[in-house]
């Protein structure tokens, strides 16, 4: 069953076509990433999505119902967590988050203590003197606090340090074994090829692709710069390179990860001398991958 279902969506700010028809479906117990470069239309989509902005035309549903029209109930049942959290500076992080809980409902006190202290947030100090990733950590104790059938966050883990990403990781997978359902918007890459099922794509309010991690296989590949002694042969031919650019005494390529092995056994025929891997970012995707897209 298709938690929301966004059809044909177009919204435009007068001239300005910020999502030009785009279609998206997420299903119960799935873990979605919407991805794209910053101002690409994914944060637009998502207050279509809670109601805060009207689309211009098509349909955006959420749980069934009109996003638009029933807000109220949608939010009921949905628990949001935006990439710039602004908290009431007077207030501590505690009562900040005890507010946010009681507006979903019953309270679930053991499950905030648990949240805090994984999060390891001091709940005592005021917000107004949290750095940005003490107050993400409050909007996101709060959200996974909350018993939600569905979880919208837009950028959540902005201004967290890895420790505290790996977290993030744990709660995403606890809430998809409960068999609820995430949105989750980002930028990279890495995160979204740990956590989601599927993605989709968005490129200047256009979604331009969509699939499993399996089938968007691009998403995953690994850059690889390598020096040999001796010129490397036919690299272009093995299984899984791509994007082969060769140099005096090297070349850098990308590869698919089950054929990282074999590569590099070959390779290392011909005598390595230095070798540089990284998993691409979203910046590289887009300039090797989509850059020929209109």
């Amino acid at each position: 069953m298709a938690v929301i279902r966004v059809h044909d969506v177009t919204k435009k700010f007068g001239n300005f076509t910020a999502l030009d028809k785009i279609n998206l479906e997420v299903n119960q117990g799935e873990v979605y990433g919407f991805i794209g470069p910053n101002g690409a239309g994914k944060t637009t989509t998502i207050r279509i999505l809670l109601g805060i902005l009207k689309a211009t035309s098509g349909t955006a549903q959420v749980f069934g119902l009109d996003a638009w029209a029933d807000a109220v109930e949608i939010h009921k049942r949905i628990a949001y967590v935006p990439g710039e959290v602004s908290l009431w500076p007077n207030l501590t992080g505690g009562e900040v988050i005890d507010l946010f809980v009681k507006l979903r409902g019953p309270n679930n006190k053991s499950r905030r203590e648990e949240l805090i202290e994984r999060f390891d947030l001091d709940p005592t100090k005021k917000c107004g003197t949290y750095s940005k990733g003490n107050r993400q950590k409050v909007a996101l104790i709060a959200a996974f606090a909350s018993d939600a059938d569905l979880y919208i966050l837009d950028e959540p883990t902005s201004g967290l340090d890895p420790l505290m990403e790996l977290v993030f990781q744990e709660c995403i997978a606890e809430v998809k074994a409960a068999g609820k359902s995430v949105l989750l918007s980002s930028h990279i890459l890495s995160e979204v090829e740990k956590l989601c099922d599927r993605v989709s794509i968005i490129r200047q309010g256009r979604i331009i692709e969509s699939g499993s991690l399996q089938e968007l296989r691009h998403l995953t590949r690994t850059q690889v710069r390598v020096e040999t002694a001796q010129p490397i042969p036919n690299l272009s031919e093995l299984a899984g390179v791509y994007d082969l650019q060769e140099f005096e005494g090297g070349a850098t390529f990308q590869v698919d990860g089950v054929h990282i092995g074999e590569v590099i056994k070959y390779i290392s025929n011909y005598g390595i001398l230095a070798l540089e891997s990284a998993p691409p970012t979203l910046e590289d995707l887009f300039i090797h991958h989509y850059q020929k897209e209109g």
